[in-house]
């Protein structure tokens, strides 16, 4: 995963080539802001800009490669977002008619950019759905693309629980979206239903 550009573009960031920052933040940013989705949702973009303003700021004192950067980031980005998830529940949220927002403008019209973001939404909420632990085992393994070692360095636990976290949750998600429906003898049953059929 461009984790040996990465690291090259982190060394040079580190001596202050601004453009290799910008290299270092298009590879990085993309799962970060799935990460973040999946924990704080809409607000996402807003945690991950936190989370950079953190990244840039120290990044002096970084020490290590291109997977080791992404977890550190991951790292910051997690605390933000936790702390953000805080902040949520000892603040209520502003309201607004459900009119207002039907009436707001769609920053894009294109059939393919609705379904591709509706698919990623959909698979956002279902992560969601997840209990916790499970939730961000899957985002960090699968979104962000870190290894067991790294993810359970992220989380503060150890890479068996999060490796059978990461298992659970995508058995779960597989059974919700009719996916893991085999029989006893291990033969996939005819009556799967894809993924856009219901119950």
């Amino acid at each position: 995963m461009h984790d040996e550009e990465l690291g090259a573009a982190v060394a040079r960031a580190q001596d202050g080539d601004e453009a290799a920052f910008a290299v270092a933040y298009r590879i990085v940013q993309p799962g970060l802001l799935g990460y973040l989705r999946g924990l704080v949702g809409d607000e996402a973009e807003d945690v991950a800009s936190d989370a950079w303003l953190e990244i840039a700021r120290d990044l002096g004192r970084f020490k290590g490669d291109g997977a080791g950067f992404r977890g550190w980031t991951a790292t910051i980005a997690r605390h933000r977002a936790l702390d953000h998830l805080r902040r949520q529940r000892v603040r209520p949220r502003a309201g607004g008619s459900e009119q207002e927002v039907l009436d707001l403008p769609s920053p894009h019209n294109t059939h393919e950019q609705a379904l591709e973001s509706l698919s990623t939404e959909r698979a956002l909420e279902l992560v969601r759905g997840l209990p916790r632990d499970q939730a961000e085992a899957v985002l960090m393994r699968v979104v962000v693309g870190l290894d067991g070692p790294s993810a359970a360095r992220v989380l503060g636990k150890r890479p068996g629980a999060v490796r059978t976290a990461a298992h659970r949750g995508l058995k779960r998600l597989a059974r919700q979206l009719g996916v893991d429906t085999e029989t006893e003898d291990g033969v996939t049953d005819e009556a799967s239903r894809t993924l856009g059929e219901s119950k």
